[in-house]
């Protein structure tokens, strides 16, 4: 089985097998695209830097591609048209993805590509809200491109360590991957219910002095 993961890391065919995962990740949640990128990449980096630098191209290709076309999706067909975009936590995820859109859509654009069902709620709404398409290709691209390099580090560092078990280095860069994951993710909603907290927070009554000083 190791023998065989090794090899195949090194193999035309994976790279397009990682092109095809971010892509369909980019508008289908299920597909599990950072797994295979940490994983690849904990197999690539016993075959030198130019395997992991190709990893690196094909994964911010990929994503990007998929969240090009999740925009697409949503400006063409909106975000109701399939069953499993109705489901309820996908329309929670709408709702939030449009509100973050309105206040700092650069920032969302790139922040939501790290987080899998948020990047999908995002880049579908900034289609169906007609967020400008140039900048929607402009940021997209970078945050694949920074994505991409995040998920290979992570994979070629649990690799690197790991070098004499490849096996092991596999199944540790997933974990860890899928940690920060949740980390960030908690992170972020954290802070987001910290600022709804301090937004709402009324507004203080006059000092009674000046009220006072109005009478004289």
């Amino acid at each position: 089985m190791t023998d065989f993961l090794m090899a195949a890391a090194g193999q035309p065919w994976a790279y397009v097998v990682v092109v095809v995962f971010c892509l369909l990740d980019g508008f289908f949640p299920p597909i599990p695209s950072e797994t295979l990128v940490v994983g690849a990449a904990a197999l690539a980096v016993n075959h030198g830097w130019s395997a992991l630098s190709l990893l690196v191209l094909t994964a911010a290709v990929g994503a990007f591609l998929g969240d090009n076309v999740a925009y697409m999706i949503g400006r063409h067909l909106g975000k109701h048209r399939f069953a499993w975009l109705r489901r309820p936590m996908m329309q929670r995820a709408f709702a939030k993805a449009e509100t973050e859109l309105e206040q700092r859509a650069v920032s969302m654009i790139l922040v939501a590509r790290f987080l899998p069902v948020a990047r999908v709620a995002v880049n579908l709404t900034a289609g169906a809200t007609r967020y400008n398409r140039r900048r929607f290709v402009a940021v997209s691209a970078l945050s694949a491109t920074l994505w991409a390099i995040y998920s290979v580090a992570i994979g070629a560092l649990a690799g690197s360590w790991l070098r004499e078990h490849p096996l092991l280095g596999l199944i540790g860069a997933m974990l860890v991957a899928g940690l920060l994951g949740i980390v960030l993710d908690k992170t972020l909603g954290a802070f987001r219910a910290r600022r709804g907290a301090t937004n709402s927070k009324p507004e203080p009554e006059p000092a009674r002095s000046l009220a006072a000083a109005n009478l004289l």
